[in-house]
Parts: C-alpha cells; sequence; structure tokens
C-alpha cells in the first residue's frame, strides 16, 4: 500500500442501506432510474437517494454495481451506498467492483451479499486527490462506451426504420401513387423507386421487386460440435455458443483448436443467428472464436451485410412464435423455416442506390462496438493496477533537501 493510503474497513467507511419494494415500475414513466440487483429495469418520477450514488445487488445469482450521477431508485433485491466519510462516489463504485463485493454469497439458497459479510472485509484508501484522478481514468473510458451504445442504439433505430420504410410500409412507392415526391431521398435515388404495386403470392409488392427466400439471399452455416476440436499445444480459439453471443463477447468461454475448417471462424461484423434456444440475431464484435453447433453464420457473396442481416431480424420474431410451439423444452427452428421466410429484393440500381445510404450505419455499429470492447480491455487492465496503487496518478512532490 502507498504511504499516504490509509487501511480501514467497509462498515467503519460506508453504510450500505436497504431498497424499497415498488410496483409497477416497469411500466411507469419518471425521470429517475429504478436499480434491481442487477441493474436498471424501470423508472419513477420520486427517487430514493440523491446522485452520485452506487448500488449494490442483495439477492440473486447476479448481483451487480452499478453508478448513477443522478438521482436513482433501490427496490428491495439491492442496496444503496452511503458513505460515512468524504469520498469521490465514483471512486467507490470502481472499488467495490475491484473489490468483488457483489460475488460475497452467504451460502442460503437464495444467493445473497449480507451486509455483516461485506462490513469486516478490508480495504486501502487513497487521499481524495488520488481517488478523483483515478476515477476521472476510469470514468473517461466507461463514459466513451456509454456514448458508443447510446449511439448505436440510435444507428439501429434509423437502419430499422429505413428498412420499415423501403421494405414493408413502401412508403416511397405510395408516395408516387399519391403524386408525391419520397421523402429523404435524393433525386437519382427517387427516380429508381417503382409507381406501382403488383399482387403476388405474398400479397402486393412494388413492381419490378422479385420475391425470394430467406436461404436463397444468404448462406446460413451451422456450427460445428467443437467438442471434436479439443485445445492442444498449438493455437486456440474461443468457442463461441448461444451465451457468448447474448453476452457479446468470448471473455471465460471454451476453448478449442484453431485448426478447424476457415469457414467456420467467426471474425469482427459477422451476422450470427442462434436458431435455437434463445433466438437471437447480432453483428458479432467479440473478436474471433469458432461457431459452435445451434448458431448460425450468415453470409452472402450476391446481398450486402445490411441486407441479409436486416431481412433475418425481420423475421426474428416470427422464428421466435415458431420456436416457442415446439413441444421440446429447447426451442428451435428448422431449414424449412428459412426457406418459407420470403424476402423482396430490388432491381440492381436500387439495391446498390440504398446501399450507399445502409452499409455505412451498419459499419458505424461494428466500429463502435470494436472501440468499446478496446477501451474496456484496457479499463479492465487499469482499475486493479490504479485500485491497488500499483500505479499512482498523483504522486506527491518529493521532499526538498
Amino acid at each position: 500500500m502507498p504511504a499516504e493510503w490509509r487501511a480501514s474497513t467497509w462498515g467503519d467507511e460506508i453504510s450500505l442501506e436497504y431498497g424499497k419494494a415498488m410496483r409497477d415500475y416497469e411500466t411507469t414513466s419518471g425521470m429517475y432510474r429504478v436499480f434491481g440487483s442487477n441493474g436498471p429495469i424501470g423508472w419513477t418520477d420520486k427517487p430514493l437517494a440523491s446522485g452520485p450514488g452506487v448500488i449494490l445487488g442483495r439477492k440473486g445469482a447476479y448481483r451487480g454495481v452499478q453508478f448513477s450521477r443522478e438521482p436513482f431508485f433501490v427496490i428491495d433485491t439491492a442496496y444503496y451506498v452511503v458513505p460515512k466519510s468524504k469520498f469521490d462516489m465514483r471512486w467507490l463504485y470502481y472499488a467495490i467492483k475491484y473489490h468483488k463485493l457483489g460475488e460475497i454469497d452467504d451460502g442460503s439458497p437464495i444467493p445473497s451479499t449480507t451486509r455483516s459479510a461485506v462490513y469486516v472485509r478490508k480495504f486501502d484508501i487513497p487521499p481524495l486527490p488520488e481517488q478523483r484522478a483515478i476515477a476521472a481514468v476510469l470514468g473517461t473510458l466507461d463514459d466513451k462506451i456509454e456514448l458508443n451504445r447510446r449511439m448505436n442504439a440510435t444507428l439501429e433505430a434509423m437502419a430499422r426504420a429505413l428498412f420499415q420504410t423501403w421494405f414493408v410500409d413502401f412508403d416511397p412507392v405510395r408516395a408516387k401513387l399519391d403524386g408525391r415526391t419520397p421523402v429523404g431521398l435524393d433525386t437519382a435515388t427517387a427516380a429508381l423507386i417503382p409507381e406501382n404495386l403488383d399482387e403476388t403470392s405474398i400479397g402486393y409488392v412494388p413492381r419490378g421487386w422479385a420475391v425470394r427466400s430467406l436461404d436463397e439471399t444468404a448462406d446460413y452455416l451451422n456450427g460445428l460440435a467443437l467438442q471434436k476440436y479439443p485445445p492442444g499445444d498449438g493455437p486456440t480459439l474461443p468457442v463461441i455458443k448461444i451465451a457468448q453471443l447474448r453476452k457479446g463477447d468470448s471473455l471465460g468461454a471454451d476453448r478449442c483448436s484453431a485448426d478447424l475448417p476457415h469457414n467456420f471462424v467467426v471474425r469482427d461484423g459477422d451476422v450470427l443467428f442462434s436458431w435455437s434456444g434463445s433466438l437471437e440475431v447480432e453483428l458479432w464484435c467479440g473478436g474471433p472464436g469458432a461457431l459452435n453447433q445451434h448458431l448460425f453464420k450468415v453470409t452472402s457473396t450476391e446481398f450486402p451485410r445490411w441486407f441479409y442481416y436486416l431481412w433475418t431480424l425481420y423475421h426474428l420474431e416470427e422464428f421466435r412464435v415458431i420456436a416457442a410451439g415446439k413441444a421440446t423444452t429447447m426451442g428451435h427452428i428448422q431449414r424449412g423455416h428459412l426457406t418459407a421466410a420470403k424476402v423482396l429484393i430490388p432491381p440492381r440500381t436500387l439495391l446498390e442506390a440504398m446501399t450507399q445510404t445502409m452499409s455505412p450505419l451498419i459499419d458505424q455499429i461494428v466500429a463502435n462496438r470494436i472501440q468499446s470492447r478496446t477501451l474496456a480491455s484496457l479499463r479492465d487492465t487499469l482499475l486493479p493496477k490504479l485500485l491497488s496503487g500499483e500505479v499512482a496518478l498523483n504522486k506527491p512532490n518529493a521532499a526538498k533537501t
């Protein structure tokens, strides 16, 4: 411990206050976040605690640590932290994460973190200026990660909205039918929009657009049973399963030999589709990995990524309904369902014009996620060094002789 730091216990420095029961937080609108044991769960118009503050999960298999700049509410499955002396609250948040207070378990049938188990734990506290410096470094990284997340939410919403107006509602075509100029299109692209809808086997579609099966527009490659490729003395890859797809990274994943067919290697920007269990469609940005069974890697040599990504995403809800109707405990879809799902294909010139708008949105989403992964890795490397005092940000001036 650096000389200017002081040793203490959590019980001497903080109080863990119980949250309160609340109803209808999932449907209530308000300006204050409601936190549960593992993060935000809703909104309210009456906060329980002022910000900035720290929330620590109390009950449940997953008990996270959260930081809130603004006033917030905590339900009764979590604590909020009240310091007994002056602290930088964001440093306190990182200290609680570093000391893994959310992983303390009392051994009861319902996993719980008790105050008595936390309070006896020891930790070292730097002077307030050092706390602020540490919080500034780590907080800047987390703030950029959060900014990227919000930016991607906007980009994803824009991409889905454009897809909806082009391929579902046919707004540009209907505008021309009404004698109006299509909104949001340049003159050259607007000229490519047909002025009529024709009846087909799936209903009315823009004139000149083809109807094809989903699996005719892209290849849906099913993953391997990767226990057949055990890790050896050579290079290995993380195994990308449904769990990795859902959380967006391969940290803690099983490993397999890297000596497998190259097309079963997953890379940043690949479209992955879990067809069994929890059906999800994602742009993978968790680094190289091996494609496990129950996942499709979706690719196409004919169509751009945005096209087969958004069309697969469009059919996701109907696939989930199909999977939910299965008699087995783990619902899934079959190849025939990909064939039954239909896709509308505009003429090549119009598709190319659409790509000029859509591809930059998808490319930026991927770039932001990759950047966030890099920033998170840097944060996770720095956090133990800064919180232990191994790396000092505010070294005192050497004494003059």
